[in-house]
């Protein structure tokens, strides 16, 4: 099949602007997580225990959102083209973040995080993009350059929002609606067309269905234990996002500079365990073994996380928790592996199924979890529950794990023997 035609002459400038599309996207996702709780607590009134509760919600509620505008995303960019799809979704952003730092309510804040699950579900379209203008023996590597991108997004995200916070919790929105600006306005001018009108179908709404997960696991049986797995261990991982602000001002009195240099330790440290130790360590011990290591990593250091009751035991933490980042490219190769070549899209899309149902859920469990251990009212006051389950949830992640290994052991075979 044919690269399609672009409508206008592609240079380095669009991609460009795509990667730092996908970068923004990120972090805004990551930049106001060391302010929401001041944010929250500002616009209610209630302690910081409470506040775990509306947090929760508010990340459950940029999780729906972006569940269901993902697909719809997709669909739109294929029947309108990609560009404007990509523009669009950064102009939204840019005004989310004006509502948001101009919110006078709690309301207004969740409409405001509404929006930007909306205008954050790019990431497909960006996607599709490099696929239309890059040649298939190129791909591999631009779609690393968009993972980077995603990892810049999370490493500086929380990191400049806690810096910003400093000098007031809304900061963080301004500075990000003035880049969000930018960028749109750097997009308008350089940003081609990469899908041909010939290239292009009706949007029919029945094809932007979000809820493909149960369909998925009917196409690929064998890999349906594996696919249990990651999704278990991704609900499990949402302790960071959904709790890492809250438990520190909670447990450890952190303010949102120490938030957001914190989280930025742990996303620098998993991206540097991926880059530098993912490809020696499948090489050296292949994926079931990585898998394993990273698994019962992360076993160990959220209890021990759990149990971190000084701060400079969090932060000695964070590097052995990085390690076990290696689980999660490992399970994702495992799963490839015993999947067939014609049904690799299937698969990719049960991950990012399951994976939006866990952002969903996730910080609703955890956050709950958290508000029960630490309330004026709880009778067990313990800060690091949600920690504890998190860390309980990975070590039954071994469970269907291994199930899943043992019912591909001849594929996986005859792939080692290649």
């Amino acid at each position: 099949m044919t690269s399609p035609t672009p409508t206008r002459t592609h240079g380095k400038n669009a991609f460009l602007f795509v990667i730092v599309t996908v970068a923004i996207d990120m972090m805004a996702f990551g930049l106001i997580i060391p302010v929401i709780p001041t944010l929250i607590q500002d616009l209610t009134g209630v302690p910081p225990e409470n506040a775990t509760l509306w947090i929760g919600a508010l990340a459950a509620t940029y999780a729906v959102f972006n569940f269901f505008a993902g697909p719809i995303l997709g669909a739109l960019s294929d029947r309108f083209g990609r560009r404007p799809v990509l523009l669009g979704s950064i102009a939204m952003l840019g005004i989310d973040f004006i509502i948001m730092g101009l919110s006078g309510s709690i309301g207004v804040l969740f409409l405001g995080r509404a929006l930007s699950g909306i205008g954050g579900a790019t990431v497909s379209t960006a996607s599709a993009y490099i696929a239309d203008t890059t040649e298939p023996k190129d791909r591999a590597k631009a779609f690393g350059k968009i993972g980077a991108a995603f990892g810049f997004g999370f490493v500086f995200g929380p990191v400049f929002g806690g810096l910003l916070g400093e000098i007031d919790p809304r900061a963080p929105f301004f500075v990000a609606a003035g880049l969000a600006g930018l960028n749109f306005l750097y997009g308008w001018l350089v940003l081609p067309e990469s899908l041909a009108p010939e290239n292009r179908r009706p949007f029919q709404l029945a094809r932007a269905n979000p809820f493909g997960a149960a369909r998925h696991f009917s196409k690929l049986p064998q890999v349906s234990w594996l696919l249990i797995a990651g999704g278990a261990y991704f609900f499990a991982h949402t302790v960071f996002p959904s709790t890492w602000a809250i438990h520190g001002e909670i447990r450890y009195d952190w303010s949102p500079r120490e938030i957001g240099l914190s989280l930025g330790l742990v996303g620098l440290g998993a991206s540097l365990v991926q880059a530098l130790m993912m490809g020696p360590m499948i090489k050296r011990f292949g994926p079931v073994r990585t898998a394993t290591f990273g698994l019962c990593t992360h076993v160990v250091t959220m209890a021990a996380y759990a149990f971190a009751f000084a701060p400079w035991m969090a932060l000695l933490i964070i590097p052995f928790n990085a390690l076990g980042g290696v689980a999660t490219p490992a399970i994702n190769s495992l799963m490839s592996t015993v999947t067939p070549r014609n049904a690799q899209g299937e698969l990719q899309g049960a991950t990012a199924s399951l994976n939006a149902l866990a952002m969903i859920f996730g910080p609703l469990t955890m956050n709950a979890v958290l508000f029960a251990a630490t309330h004026a009212g709880s009778e067990l006051r313990f800060p690091g529950a949600a920690f504890l389950l998190a860390s309980v949830i990975t070590a039954l992640v071994l469970i269907p794990f291994f199930r899943g290994v043992k019912a591909n052991s001849a594929a996986l075979a005859a792939s080692a023997a290649v």
